[in-house]
């Protein structure tokens, strides 16, 4: 979620969600805490709803911490290709 969500938007991603879930497995890579959804959602009985289907039965891998991998590791990933005008 880039972006906060419009209603008809996350009542869509529950169906998605709600759709999903028992059936198969899900893989989600967030690009922000679970604490700051509701926010995104817009909506907290809809984000409350989401969670629980989308972490019941879950394993939680956190990634998160102050140094971005891309960054971090930019020489190794892309080599010498920097773009014109950014330090790697």
């Amino acid at each position: 979620m880039f972006m906060a969500m419009e209603k008809q938007e996350a009542n869509l991603f529950f169906q998605l969600i709600n759709k999903l879930y028992g059936q198969t497995s899900i893989i989600i890579t967030p690009n922000t805490g679970l604490e700051e959804w509701g926010e995104l959602l817009g909506d907290a009985a809809i984000t409350t709803a989401i969670l629980d289907r989308i972490i019941h039965k879950c394993e939680i891998v956190n990634f998160f911490n102050d140094d971005s991998y891309r960054i971090k590791h930019r020489q190794s990933i892309f080599g010498d290709k920097s773009i014109k005008g950014q330090t790697p």
